[in-house]
């Protein structure tokens, strides 16, 4: 007496492989095309903040942070305080990760919102006051120095960023940072107007990573000149 054999026949396991396939293909095109709305949400963040800059200086005549009239100029604008004797002098004082209430890096997100030039807690010391970037690390902005040790990071040639003012962001992952420079500047993360430094090195002065380091995994802090 016959058996009849059960099993796939090689059509039926083909046609299963090429489900697989499309499936894996899919979940990698979906992949990169987050990785993708990442990488652009960073770089609009390079892009946007010198436009707040420009339109509270054209609607005020002023900097941001540095305004020596917010107070007046902008409902419920607090002037900065410190460093002292600095307010109104054309440069945005203190660091760009500055947690101070008084200085004028801090501040300068209190007055672009209250300007109506961006949205965000206008509360000074509200735990969601300070911005951050789509990966969640710090977003800020500082002006920017000739020293190569009071800068935030320098090139590979010990040179202090370049620019007026400098904007950084952290916790961006390494292929990340390596994408932004190639879409923002010379694509070399160590030279030009935008460098990547690891994010554990908040200290001033920090030499940039050259491209060819990156690690894809590591977290960077990443700063342009503008």
């Amino acid at each position: 007496m016959k058996r009849n054999q059960s099993g796939f026949t090689l059509i039926e396991i083909a046609i299963v492989l090429v489900i697989i396939g499309l499936l894996l293909g899919g979940v990698v095109k979906g992949q990169e095309l987050i990785n993708s709305a990442k990488v652009k949400n960073l770089a609009n963040d390079f892009r946007n903040i010198p436009l707040l800059i420009y339109d509270y200086q054209d609607k005020y005549r002023a900097l941001p942070g540095d305004d020596s009239s917010a107070a007046s100029h902008v409902n419920g604008g607090t002037n900065a305080t410190t460093p002292a004797n600095t307010i109104g002098n054309g440069i945005i004082n203190g660091a760009w990760n500055s947690s101070t209430a008084s200085d004028e890096s801090y501040l300068f997100w209190q007055h672009v919102r209250l300007a109506n030039l961006t949205s965000g807690s206008t509360t000074v010391g509200a735990t969601d006051y300070l911005p951050t970037n789509t990966m969640g690390g710090n977003l800020g902005i500082q002006s920017a120095t000739t020293s190569a040790t009071s800068t935030p990071v320098k090139d590979s040639a010990n040179v202090a960023i370049r620019g007026t003012y400098v904007i950084c962001s952290s916790n961006i992952p390494g292929k990340y940072a390596k994408q932004l420079d190639t879409q923002l500047d010379d694509g070399n993360t160590a030279s030009g107007s935008l460098l990547a430094t690891p994010s554990s090195g908040y200290a001033t002065g920090n030499a940039a990573t050259a491209t060819a380091s990156i690690d894809d995994a590591t977290s960077y802090t990443v700063c342009m000149g503008i």
